[in-house]
């Protein structure tokens, strides 16, 4: 008689596959709630689609923003990259041109070979360290981008609705 006493106080409740007992409401209970406001449910689902819809829209021009500015990124990055290579080639040229403009010497000597490697690294060094600032203010507007998100994603948080009063969390609730 227990065992049957104590399972007509319980019911068992499958919510999404996640299956607990809980004890039987009373019929009293249910009849002391008020009934759900009636509305039109066509009307409740556009309303639904639209804020849908909003949302959608919102993202991919968010998203869009985005790729337009990494596509940005990526356009100055390949020009830097032109631009190193053309330094090359032409300091490449004009060490060619220094040595076929010289007389030609059974044995040059070798000051002058030391000079003209001097000559080359330092032009190396000089297109490296342009090639080097230029992709140091890349890293640097990267790294703001990054933390703009930043900042947003934590913004979006501050603004959710649970930080407000018990109301307006329970409306922000209903409305969604």
């Amino acid at each position: 008689m227990a065992t049957s006493e104590w399972e007509d106080d319980w019911e068992l409740c499958n919510d999404d596959g996640f299956v607990y007992k809980r004890k039987k409401r009373r019929p009293d209970a249910l009849s002391a709630a008020p009934p759900p406001p009636l509305s039109d449910p066509q009307a409740e689902e556009s309303h639904r689609r639209e804020r849908k819809r909003r949302a959608l829209i919102k993202i991919k021009e968010k998203y869009q923003r985005e790729i337009d500015h990494w596509e940005h990124l990526s356009n100055t990055l390949g020009a830097l990259e032109e631009t190193a290579h053309q330094q090359q080639r032409r300091q490449q040229q004009q060490q060619e041109q220094a040595l076929s403009s010289l007389p030609l010497v059974d044995s040059p000597s070798p000051e002058f070979f030391c000079r003209t490697l001097v000559d080359e690294l330092l032009l190396q060094a000089e297109a490296q360290e342009a090639v080097i600032h230029d992709v140091s203010h890349l890293c640097d507007v990267a790294e703001a981008m990054c933390h703009v998100q930043d900042e947003q994603l934590k913004q979006s948080f501050i603004d959710l609705p649970i930080w407000g009063s018990p109301r307006e969390l329970m409306a922000s609730l209903c409305d969604e």
